[in-house]
C-alpha cells in the first residue's frame, strides 16, 4: 500500500494491527504516529480534537480495564492507498472492570461488549474519526441503569451546563474527509432498506432478513430472526418518531472468500417525543 508501512499487507491489516499495537501491546505513543495531530474524534458522548487527548483518553480506560482485548470481526473498506481510505471496523470487546474510573469503584465484573470504529487514513496516519462504543451493554453489566449512570456521569462533570457536550449536528466538527463510501450494490441495498424502516416499512422486515438472522443491538442485545429486528427497529423508531434520518457513509463489498458485506454510518436527528425504547419523554428532549 503506497504511503504505508510494508509490514501492513493491506488496509484490514492496517487497522486490526495498530489497534492491537495501541492497546493491547500498550503502544499509546503509537498514537501521535498513527493519529494526526488535529484528528477529530467522535463518539455519541463527546467531540475530541487531536492524538493528545486520544492518548490520555486510552489511558484512563486502560487504567480501569488493563486487561482489555479488542478482537476485530471485520473491516469494510472502500478507496485507494493514494486518495485515502475510510474503514468500518466491527470489534467485539472484553474487559475486567478491576480499578476505579470513570465507571465507579472497581466491581472485579468481567464485561463482553462491541465497538464499531470508521476511520479514514492517508499516508500510515488515521486523520478522521468516528466511533460507536455500547456504553449500555456496559453499564448494565456493571449494575447501572443506563439512565442512571448518565445522570450521575454528568452530576460529575458539574451539571448540564458544565458536562461534556454530546455530539449533534450542533457540535459536530468538520474533518479532512469529504467522502461518502462507494457505489457497490449491496451498501446501496443496506442504506434502502436502513431507509424503509426508518419510513416506517416494517414488513421489509421479514421481506430482506433471513428467519435465522443473527443480530446484535445496542444495550448488548443478540437476538435471532424477525421478532428480534423488529422489536429493536420498532422501538427505536417509535421513540423519534419526527426524527430526520441521514446516511452518511455507504460501502459495500465482495472479496474473495467472503460472503457480500456492507457497511452504512447513518443518523437521527429529532425529538424523544415517542414511547419506544426509552420510555415516554415529557420533556422532548434532542
Amino acid at each position: 500500500m503506497k504511503g504505508f508501512d510494508s509490514k501492513f499487507k493491506d488496509f484490514p491489516d492496517y487497522i486490526i494491527g495498530i489497534t492491537h499495537e495501541i492497546w493491547e501491546s500498550r503502544g499509546l505513543s503509537t498514537l501521535h504516529e498513527y493519529y494526526s495531530d488535529d484528528i477529530v474524534v467522535r463518539s455519541p458522548a463527546s467531540v475530541v480534537i487531536g492524538n493528545r487527548n486520544t492518548i490520555a483518553a486510552t489511558m484512563a480506560t486502560l487504567a480501569e480495564f488493563p486487561d482489555r482485548q479488542l478482537l476485530g470481526e471485520d473491516v469494510i473498506w472502500s478507496g485507494s492507498p493514494e486518495e485515502g481510505m475510510h474503514s468500518s471496523h466491527r470489534i467485539f470487546s472484553t474487559a475486567t472492570h478491576a480499578h476505579d474510573g470513570v465507571y465507579g469503584a472497581a466491581t472485579g465484573t468481567k464485561l463482553r461488549y462491541r465497538i464499531i470504529a470508521d476511520t479514514h487514513a492517508i499516508n500510515n496516519q488515521i486523520n478522521d474519526e468516528w466511533l460507536i462504543r455500547d456504553q449500555g451493554a456496559i453499564v448494565r453489566q456493571l449494575g447501572w441503569d443506563p439512565k442512571a449512570y448518565a445522570a450521575d456521569l454528568i452530576a460529575r462533570e458539574g451539571g448540564p451546563e458544565q458536562a461534556v457536550q454530546p455530539l449533534t449536528p450542533l457540535t459536530d466538527l468538520p474533518g479532512p474527509y469529504k467522502g461518502c463510501g462507494n457505489d457497490k450494490a449491496w451498501g446501496a441495498h443496506y442504506a434502502q432498506l436502513i431507509t424503509r424502516i426508518m419510513g416506517a416499512e416494517f414488513s421489509v422486515i421479514p421481506a430482506e432478513y433471513d428467519r435465522a438472522a443473527q443480530t446484535v443491538y445496542p444495550g448488548g442485545h443478540d437476538g435471532t430472526g424477525h421478532g428480534s429486528a423488529d422489536s429493536f427497529w420498532m422501538g427505536l423508531r417509535s421513540a423519534f418518531p419526527d426524527a430526520e434520518l441521514t446516511i452518511q457513509h455507504v460501502i459495500g463489498r465482495e472479496d474473495p472468500m467472503m460472503p457480500p458485506r456492507a457497511a452504512v454510518r447513518w443518523s437521527l436527528w429529532g425529538k424523544h417525543s415517542g414511547w419506544g425504547a426509552f420510555g415516554l419523554s415529557c420533556l422532548g428532549y434532542r
